[in-house]
């Protein structure tokens, strides 16, 4: 089966191409700034070895973004070909997309009218992602009338988290009524990096007890049990957990109706929730963690910039810190602990700082594997007497969705 797999975005829109189950990955596009005249255009064919990139493309909407990349899927030259023979559109078996949140419906479903009314009952929750995910979806019902479309929530993974875990001190009516409770993300992520360690186990069972750190422009950290899930720091929203690019990440409830209460309008207490908090807040000029590294190093910075720099940094360690202290507890000890996503992989001084804090469960690293990891792919950063091994896994979302979509389909044909 050839499954799809879209990653939607606000101005933006990601293609990969897979023949499963061989997990062959045919071909991969991206559309850049969606809703302007100065789009930007990337595929590639992983076999025919062509490649294009297009500048200043206009792109008014997602389905001119689609229509661009089906032009190179179908393409003589640049297309998917199988048994020698021009791709269809209808060769395209199953669309997976990475999906965030519905009411009710928190695992891999298909993509009925039921589960989109559910995403439309939660778009307050995930405004920006589930108003995109919404938009996307129906665009490619439209492209693709035969393919099956399957929704690989983002909390899916994270449906066996005990309950007693899930529960806020509320009224126990909001849960029933609403399904107010702490929900978790980066499913795919997760996922990817629990089971890549436990591919690994040979039947040894080392990596039971994994704390998997995604550090990017969002974060999460999980606590993973024999390869499920047990904790995540997301909560009912995407606001939740450690400190976000601009996301605030936890914060009291109360501050916000103070702040109500002290003048404050609803659009700028959303604005400093969702757009002006975390990294970004905190710093007053960035979001972007290698700027900040580079600042909090007094880097042609003024001593001002450099001091803000260094506790942004001190804040977004010690938030990290509290997560990985809390799910040792409950996870009984510790086997790995994993970096992935942008800063994971990409951040040594980050890394080593987030080792450090926890050196009291006997956690080392090895300075050289660990400065040298850039491009190495999934690699051992622990040191040799570390009681804990470090990984560094490479994100793979993509993956995950197709597997997911492709064992949704095949097990509902085979029923």
């Amino acid at each position: 089966m050839l499954v799809l797999v879209s990653n939607a975005g606000s101005t933006s829109l990601k293609f990969k191409l897979f023949d499963m189950p061989s997990e062959r990955p045919l071909c991969e596009a991206r559309v850049e700034r969606v809703g302007s005249g100065e789009g930007i255009y990337h595929y590639q064919n992983a076999e025919r070895n062509a490649a294009l990139r297009e500048d200043g493309l206009a792109v008014p909407g997602y389905s001119d973004g689609i229509r661009r990349f089906l032009s190179s899927l179908l393409d003589g030259e640049s297309g998917v070909r199988l048994d020698g023979a021009a791709i269809r559109i209808e060769d395209v078996g199953a669309i997976g997309f990475k999906t965030v949140l519905a009411k009710g419906y928190y695992a891999v479903h298909e993509l009925s009218a039921e589960v989109l009314a559910a995403m439309e009952a939660y778009r307050p929750v995930a405004p920006v992602h589930n108003g995109a995910y919404l938009e996307v979806i129906a665009r490619f019902k439209e492209a693709f009338p035969r393919s099956r479309m399957a929704g690989v929530f983002e909390t899916f993974f994270h449906t066996t988290i005990p309950l007693e875990r899930r529960l806020y001190g509320i009224p126990y009516e909001w849960y029933r009524r609403y399904g107010v409770s702490r929900l978790g993300y980066h499913s795919a992520s997760h996922s990817y990096v629990a089971q890549t360690l436990r591919a690994d186990d040979e039947g040894e069972k080392k990596y039971r007890r994994i704390i998997s750190c995604h550090l990017g422009g969002s974060c999460s950290i999980c606590a993973i049990l024999d390869g499920k899930s047990v904790d995540n720091s997301f909560g009912f929203s995407l606001q939740a957990g450690v400190p976000h690019a601009n996301r605030t990440g936890d914060l009291d409830p109360y501050i916000m109706l103070f702040l109500l209460d002290s003048g404050m309008s609803m659009n700028e207490l959303r604005a400093g929730l969702e757009k002006n908090g975390g990294m970004m807040g905190l710093s007053g000029f960035s979001n972007d963690m290698r700027d900040l590294e580079e600042a909090a190093e007094g880097k042609g910075k003024t001593p001002e910039r450099a001091e803000r720099a260094r506790l942004a940094l001190d804040v977004f360690v010690t938030a990290v810190q509290r997560y990985i202290g809390q799910y040792y507890a409950e996870l009984g000890g510790l086997d790995a602990l994993v970096f992935t996503a942008g800063i994971g992989e990409n951040s040594p001084r980050l890394r080593k700082r987030i080792a450090a804090s926890a050196a009291c469960f006997g956690v080392s690293v090895d300075d050289s594997a660990n400065e040298t990891a850039k491009g190495r792919g999934k690699l051992l950063i622990s040191a040799a007497d570390s009681a804990a091994e470090l990984w560094i896994v490479p994100a793979n979302e993509e993956i995950i969705v197709a597997r997911e979509t492709y064992k949704l389909f095949t097990k509902t044909e085979a029923a």
